[in-house]
C-alpha cells in the first residue's frame, strides 16, 4: 500500500450506527390514513385508509408490497358482496387481523377475524356476530389468534357510544372507533341501546363481559397476549365511564381516576399487570396513565398542555405511547419511559421530519417497543397519513476527512427504499454519488456532478427493483473519494 493510499485509508472510519426510520404508509387513492396496528417485527402494520371513491377500506401494509387494500387481496372472501372497513389490530406474527366491516350476509356493521395463514385453505374470513343487536367491532386480538375482543349492541337494542364519527355508505353506516379525546364529556344516548365488551373464542362464541355494578354499558379495547385478561372502559352506577380490567376469576375491576370523575383504558401488556389509558385528574383535565396493581394509576403528564392519552404499551409494560397536547395546544404523539418520562416523538426525531412534517396521534407499538405507528401529517403529500416509526434501525456512517464528507446509508440492510445523507464541509466542492452493483454497473448515479452547499443533505433511492446483494456507493468530491458497502436484501 502507497502513503498517498494509506493516509487515505487511516482518515476513514466505517461505523455500523442505531439509527431511526420514518415511513409514511400513503392511502388507498384517497386523502387520508390510521394506522393502528404493528407487528412485532416491523414487518406489517394495519390500519383504515380512504380509497379512491373517498370511503374507508381496511388495508395491510408491508415493506416489500407497501399498503394494499385487503377487500382485494381477499376479495375471494367477500364475494357476497361485504366489506372489510377497518382494520384495529394484529397478532405480534403478523397472522391474525381484526377489525370492522359490513357482513352482507346478516346485513350488519359486524367484527371480523381474518386469518391470512390458516392450515385448513389459504386464508380465513370470520364474522363474528353480536349478542343479538344490530353490530360489532373488534379491537384487539390475543397473539395466537384465539381470542378475540370488542365492543357489540346486545339484544335490549339501544345504541349508545363514546364520541364516534358516523359515515354513510349506501344504505349502511360505518362508525370509526370510538375514541376519548378533549371533546368527550361522558356517554352520548344516540337512539336505545346498550353495548357491551366482549371476549371471542371459535369454541365459545362471543361472550359478554358484563358491566360495572349498577351500569349497562361497556367497551373492551385490549387484549393481554394470552387472551387472560381484559382491559376498557364501562359505566359505574353514578353513570360515569371507568377503566375496567377483566379476568376470568375476578371479573370487570373498576381501576378508578387520579381525583376525577371519568377514566378509559386502552392497552395492556402482555401478562396483563400493566394497563394504560387516559382519565380526568381532578382539575377535570384528561391525562394519560399507566397503571399497576401495587401503585395504581400514575400520571403520566402531557408535553406542556392541559392534555393527553395513552394509546399502545409495549410487551413488557416500559414503554408506553399516545398522544399529548403540546404547550401552543397541538397534539404530538409522544413516547413515555419511566427513565426518560415524556418525550414529544417530534422533537426526538425532528431530523425525520426537516419538511414540516409532524406526528400527531401514536397508536400502538410492537412488543420490544421498537416499531410505533399512528397517524401524522405528510408535507410532501399535503395529507393525513398513517406512518410507521422504526426507532432502532441500524445504518452505516464513513466519515472521510480526505474528502471533506460523512456518508450515511439509512437503513443498513436496505429492502425498499434507503437514504444517503451526506454532511458536507466548506471544501468539499463538487459531488458526485455512484451506486454500482458487484459487476461493477452503475445503478445509480445522484446526484452527478452538484455544488453543495455546506451542511447535511439527503438523497433518498428506491431499491425495489435491484437484484439482491451487496453494492457499492463512491462519492467524489474535489478533495477526495470514499465508498461504502449498501446490502439489499428482501
Amino acid at each position: 500500500m502507497g502513503k498517498e493510499a494509506a493516509r487515505w485509508w487511516h482518515a476513514l472510519w466505517l461505523v455500523w450506527m442505531v439509527v431511526a426510520w420514518l415511513t409514511w404508509l400513503g392511502t388507498l387513492g384517497g386523502n387520508s390514513s390510521w394506522a393502528w396496528g404493528v407487528s412485532a417485527d416491523g414487518s406489517v402494520v394495519v390500519g383504515e385508509a380512504e380509497n379512491a371513491a373517498g370511503l374507508p377500506r381496511a388495508f395491510r401494509w408491508t415493506a416489500s408490497g407497501g399498503m394494499e387494500d385487503l377487500n382485494i387481496t381477499y376479495a375471494h372472501l367477500l364475494t357476497n358482496g361485504s366489506v372489510l372497513y377497518s382494520a384495529k389490530a394484529i397478532s405480534p406474527d403478523g397472522r391474525y387481523v381484526v377489525g370492522i366491516g359490513y357482513n352482507a350476509a346478516t346485513k350488519r356493521i359486524e367484527a371480523f377475524l381474518l386469518d391470512t395463514q390458516w392450515t385448513g385453505v389459504e386464508e380465513r374470513l370470520t364474522w363474528l356476530g353480536t349478542l343479538g343487536g344490530g353490530g360489532s367491532l373488534a379491537t384487539g386480538v390475543s397473539a395466537d389468534g384465539s381470542v378475540v375482543v370488542g365492543v357489540t349492541e346486545n339484544a335490549a337494542g339501544k345504541w349508545r357510544v363514546f364520541d364516534s364519527v358516523v359515515v354513510g355508505e349506501a344504505w349502511n353506516v360505518v362508525w370509526q372507533m370510538p375514541v376519548f379525546g378533549s371533546v368527550v364529556v361522558g356517554w352520548d344516548e344516540n337512539a336505545a341501546g346498550e353495548w357491551r365488551a366482549f371476549r371471542w373464542t371459535e369454541a365459545r362464541g362471543m361472550q359478554d363481559l358484563g358491566t360495572l355494578p349498577g351500569s349497562d354499558e361497556s367497551v373492551a379495547w385490549g387484549v393481554s397476549a394470552d387472551g387472560s385478561v381484559v382491559v376498557g372502559s364501562a359505566q359505574n352506577a353514578a353513570g360515569w365511564v371507568r377503566a375496567f380490567r377483566w379476568t376470568a376469576a375476578g371479573g370487570m375491576q373498576d381501576l378508578g381516576t387520579p381525583g376525577g370523575s371519568g377514566s378509559g383504558a386502552h392497552g395492556v401488556s402482555a401478562d396483563g399487570s400493566v394497563v394504560v389509558g387516559a382519565a380526568y385528574n381532578a382539575a377535570g383535565q384528561w391525562r394519560a396513565f399507566r397503571w399497576t396493581a401495587a401503585r395504581g394509576m400514575q400520571d403520566l403528564g402531557t408535553l406542556g398542555g392541559n392534555w393527553s392519552e395513552a394509546r399502545g404499551v409495549s410487551a413488557d409494560g416500559s414503554v408506553v405511547v399516545g398522544w399529548a397536547e403540546n404547550a401552543e395546544g397541538q397534539e404530538r404523539a409522544f413516547r413515555w419511559t419511566a427513565g426518560g418520562g415524556m418525550e414529544d416523538l417530534n422533537i426526538t426525531y425532528a431530523h425525520l421530519l426537516t419538511d414540516g412534517s409532524v406526528l400527531e396521534v401514536a397508536n400502538a407499538i410492537s412488543p420490544d417497543g421498537r416499531y410505533i405507528v399512528g397517524r401524522g401529517y405528510n408535507a410532501a403529500t399535503g395529507r393525513d397519513e398513517a406512518f410507521l416509526l422504526d426507532t432502532q434501525g441500524t445504518g452505516i456512517e464513513e466519515r472521510s476527512a480526505a474528502a471533506g464528507v460523512q456518508l450515511r446509508l439509512l437503513p443498513q440492510p436496505a429492502h425498499e427504499r434507503v437514504v444517503l445523507e451526506l454532511e458536507v464541509a466548506e471544501a468539499a466542492g463538487r459531488v458526485t454519488l455512484v451506486v454500482s452493483d458487484v459487476l461493477g454497473r452503475v445503478i445509480a448515479e445522484p446526484p452527478r456532478r452538484a455544488v453543495l452547499p455546506p451542511g447535511v443533505h439527503r438523497v433518498e433511492l428506491d431499491v425495489r427493483a435491484w437484484v439482491t446483494g451487496q453494492c457499492t456507493v463512491v462519492l467524489r468530491t474535489e478533495a477526495g473519494s470514499t465508498a461504502v458497502p449498501l446490502v439489499v436484501v428482501r
